[in-house]
């Protein structure tokens, strides 16, 4: 499979090409169409993988890819229940090492989800506003039981 793109900037999956015509896969809508070959081009160094990761919108995809387990995830939640929080309260309350905590909140800004603050003339950490986005986001999918 190659990533392609139609004349007016629209992006697929090619499924097979033939000699006027190539099967495309609209990743959004799961739908499948030949389109004239005339009217694609491939789109040089997209990745098929990443192409339909596009489709799931980008504060999930920094979420989703950021997260590491369970706690991390626990952690990004409760930053949004609570809001900011300082370092030394989030290394008292969750009993974790400070280097652990530093590497989760490092994936978490490198991904834009959480930003550094001061607290009162401590440090801390709140989410951005792509960490609560992502976080509204799954949590309006609700639960599977």
């Amino acid at each position: 499979m190659r990533t392609v793109e139609d004349d007016a900037g629209r992006r697929y999956l090619l499924e097979k090409r033939s000699s006027e015509a190539s099967r495309v896969r609209d990743l959004e809508t799961g739908e499948v169409r030949h389109v004239q070959n005339d009217r694609l081009s491939t789109v040089e160094g997209a990745s098929p993988l990443e192409t339909a990761a596009e489709t799931v919108g980008a504060p999930i995809r920094r979420l989703i890819t950021a997260t590491p387990d369970a706690a991390a995830l626990g952690l990004l939640l409760d930053l949004h229940r609570r809001g900011p929080v300082s370092v030394k309260r989030l290394l008292a309350e969750y009993h974790l090492c400070e280097s652990d905590l530093h590497g989760r909140l490092t994936e978490y800004r490198a991904a834009g989800l959480v930003a550094e603050t001061d607290l009162m003339g401590e440090r801390g950490y709140g989410l951005t506003d792509h960490g609560e986005a992502a976080v509204e986001a799954i949590q309006s999918a609700g639960t599977d039981g």
